[in-house]
C-alpha cells in the first residue's frame, strides 16, 4: 500500500521475504565473529551482498561499504549494522591445559559459564571446540562451594576438547595468548516465531538490513537518495561507524538491539524508535519521523530509552560526522546472554528501512548542504509551547 509521506513524497511498504531471512540470519549465527575476528562474516555478507546484486568495497581494516543508487548527486544516506559481537581472548595458558580468558566488548562472565566455544587459533585450519567452566564446575567435588565461588573471569576457564594437560600441549596445539574464543550461538527458531540464539545483537539488524536491500532492489525503486549500506566490524568494542562513512551523508541510521526489560518500553514484536542513549539524544526531527512512518503505516513501535547502551551512531558522531542520527531497533530480551527476538520484530525493522529509504531527506533542501544561514533553517524545528514561553525563548517574566 502507498501512503503519502507525512514530510513529502510517497512511501510504499515492501514486502520481505521472511524464510529468505530467517536463513541468511542462521547462516550469520553460525559464523564465528568476534570483535577483532570478523574476516569470515564479512565474506558471507559480501557473498550476500553479490547475490542480491549490489556492489561493495571494503576498507582497510574490513569495514564493507556497499551503495544503493539513488537520484542524488552526493551519497546523501547512511543505513549501518554491525556484523562483530561479543566473545574472549586467551589471556594465560594454565598449568592445568586450560585456557584463562578476558571478554572481547562487555558482558559479564555469568553470561559465559557453561558456554560452548570455538578456540580460534592463528593458523586457520586450527579451530577447537571447548566449554567455559566456572574453576569450581563439579557439585560431586566441590559441593556447595560451586554456588558460593565468585563471578567474575578470574573465576572461569576454557576446558579444550583435546588430549592436553598441561600449558606446553596447549602450545603443541598450536594455542597462544591473544587467540580468539568465539561463543557458540545455538540459534534456534520456534513454531511460535521467537528466535533465541547468542549474538543476535548486530546479526538480527544485518539480516533485516540486508532483507530490506533486497525487497528494494527487487522492486527496482528508484531511491530519492543514494544510500550508503555500512557494515561496521567493532561495534562491540566502541569504534563502530567511526570510519566507512561517506563525508556527504546528511542523515544515518543505525540499525541495533532494544532493551526488553523491566523498566523498559521496548517491545519484542515490533519496532523500537530510542529517543536517547548513554551518550545522549538521537536527532529530534529524525526519531520522530520515523515514528510517524510507523504509525502512517500500522508497523507496530515503541519508544524507549536506553540507559546504559551505545550503538554505531555514537562511534560516527564522536569521529565527527556531521550527520542527523537515528537508531532503528528490534526487541531483545536477555542481551548479551541467551538472547531472544521475534520474526515479527526482524520483519517490521526491515519493512521501516524500505520505508526510509524511499522518502526524501528530513528537510530536503537545508539537509542537502552541510550548513547554511539562519534565515533559511527550517521552520518546523523543535517546538516550544508558546503559551508559555516568551518570544526570546524564555519563560515570561512574573511579577
Amino acid at each position: 500500500m502507498s501512503v503519502a509521506a507525512p514530510d513529502g513524497g510517497s512511501a510504499e511498504l515492501l514486502p520481505i521475504d521472511m524464510e529468505w531471512t530467517l536463513d541468511v540470519l542462521l547462516r550469520l549465527l553460525r559464523t564465528p565473529s568476534p570483535s577483532g575476528r570478523t574476516d569470515m562474516v564479512m565474506q558471507l555478507v559480501g557473498d550476500l551482498l553479490t547475490e542480491i546484486g549490489v556492489p561493495f568495497t571494503l576498507t582497510r581494516r574490513g569495514s564493507l561499504v556497499a551503495e544503493l543508487p539513488g537520484r542524488s548527486d552526493d551519497v546523501d544516506r547512511a543505513m549501518v549494522v554491525h556484523a562483530d559481537t561479543i566473545g574472549c581472548m586467551v589471556s594465560e595458558l594454565k598449568p592445568n591445559g586450560r585456557l584463562a580468558i578476558v571478554q572481547v566488548g562487555t558482558f559479564s562472565a555469568r553470561f559465559a559459564e557453561g558456554a560452548r566455544v570455538k578456540v580460534l587459533a592463528d593458523d586457520p585450519n586450527r579451530v577447537y571446540t571447548g566449554t567455559v567452566l566456572p574453576l569450581k564446575a563439579s557439585g560431586h567435588a566441590f559441593g556447595d562451594e560451586v554456588d558460593t565461588q565468585g563471578v567474575g573471569w578470574d573465576h572461569v576457564e576454557v576446558r579444550v576438547d583435546e588430549e592436553v594437560f598441561d600449558a606446553a600441549g596447549l602450545r603443541e596445539l598450536g594455542i597462544q595468548v591473544g587467540d580468539f574464543v568465539a561463543l557458540d550461538a545455538t540459534p534456534e527458531v520456534t513454531p511460535s516465531g521467537f528466535i533465541v540464539s547468542r549474538h543476535l545483537d548486530g546479526k538480527a539488524g544485518v539480516a533485516a538490513a540486508l532483507a530490506a536491500t533486497r525487497a528494494v532492489t527487487a522492486a527496482d525503486l528508484v531511491l530519492p537518495h543514494r544510500t550508503s549500506f555500512l557494515v561496521t566490524i567493532a561495534e562491540e568494542i566502541g569504534q563502530g561507524a567511526s570510519h566507512g562513512l561517506d563525508a556527504d551523508v546528511a542523515e544515518m541510521v543505525s540499525i541495533d538491539n532494544a532493551v526488553c526489560a523491566p523498566g523498559q518500553q521496548s517491545i519484542e514484536d515490533g519496532v523500537t524508535i530510542p529517543m536517547a542513549d548513554q551518550t545522549g539524544p538521537f536527532d529530534f526531527h529524525l526519531t520522530r519521523r520515523l515514528v510517524r512512518l510507523c504509525a502512517q503505516h500500522g508497523l507496530p513501535h515503541a519508544r524507549d530509552v536506553f540507559r546504559w547502551y551505545r550503538s554505531d551512531v555514537a562511534a560516527a558522531l564522536e569521529a565527527g560526522a556531521a550527520t542527523r542520527a537515528a537508531l532503528i531497533a528490534f526487541g531483545l530480551d536477555g542481551s548479551h546472554g541467551y538472547e531472544r527476538t521475534h520474526r515479527r520484530s526482524v520483519e517490521a525493522v526491515a519493512g521501516l528501512l524500505t520505508l526510509w529509504l524511499q522518502t526524501p531527506l528530513t528537510f530536503e533542501s537545508w539537509d542537502s548542504s552541510p550548513s547554511g544561514p539562519l534565515a533559511e533553517f527550517p521552520s518546523g524545528r523543535q517546538p516550544a509551547p508558546a503559551e508559555r514561553w516568551g518570544p526570546l525563548g524564555r519563560p515570561p517574566v512574573r511579577p
